[in-house]
Parts: structure tokens; C-alpha cells; sequence
């Protein structure tokens, strides 16, 4: 799966020691475009860190996993990424996709102008 977006934050680069070693995670929310943005928060572990990359405002695409897991009764969700890419072509074919769904939008049946068929 994958996510393009924007960098609207960067969180605190967090480190530790496990039995396998030494270990990193950063953590980055994207702003999705289109009509109805939503944020994601992002995590990347270990030598997939691309500090070049993650800056407030880079346009990126990140491929990512997604996987929750039960802890005590609750349940959490992981999103991580497994490559981080600059998107600076991949932003004009979804600029494209909004201009065409209002014609589409215009096309509505004579028949149908005017009625109102929803049920409350």
C-alpha cells in the first residue's frame, strides 16, 4: 500500500538498546491531498531512514504496511514504512484526477433535476 503526501510534522528521532542491537524509529505525519486530507502518522525503523527525505513540506510517496496488534484488551495500530520516495512528478497526475470528477459531476439526467428521493 501507499500513501502520498506532504510532511506536516517530524517527530523526535527515538533510539534504544534491544537484544538485537542497537535500534532507531522516526516518526513523520503526511498530509494526504485531495478533497478530504487526512493525516497519518508514519513510522520508519532502522537503515530505511532516510533524513533527507523526511523534512517539514517534502512531498513524498511512502510504502508502508499497516498491522495492529491486541495488548490487554485494546487494540493498536502500526503504519510502517518500508521506503520513503520524493513525489515531486507523482503530484501532478493527482492534481489531474479533481478537474475531471466535477464533469463528471455535471452529468446528471433531465429526469432526475429537480426531485428530491432522500428519504428524510
Amino acid at each position: 500500500m501507499e500513501i502520498s503526501g506532504n510532511i506536516i510534522q517530524v517527530l523526535a528521532l527515538q533510539t534504544g538498546e534491544g537484544k538485537n542491537g542497537q535500534w532507531k524509529k522516526q516518526e513523520f505525519i503526511i498530509e494526504t491531498e485531495g478533497t478530504y486530507p487526512k493525516k497519518v502518522c508514519v513510522a520508519m525503523w532502522g537503515d530505511k531512514i532516510n533524513e533527507s527525505l523526511i523534512k517539514v513540506g517534502s512531498s513524498v510517496t511512502a510504502s508502508v504496511e499497516v498491522e495492529s496488534r491486541e495488548y490487554n484488551g485494546r487494540w493498536y495500530t502500526d503504519v510502517k514504512s518500508w521506503r520513503l520516495e520524493g513525489s515531486s512528478a507523482g503530484t501532478a497526475p493527482a492534481a489531474a484526477a479533481p478537474a475531471s470528477a466535477p464533469a463528471a459531476a455535471t452529468e446528471i439526467p433531465t429526469a432526475l433535476e429537480g426531485e428530491d428521493d432522500l428519504p428524510f
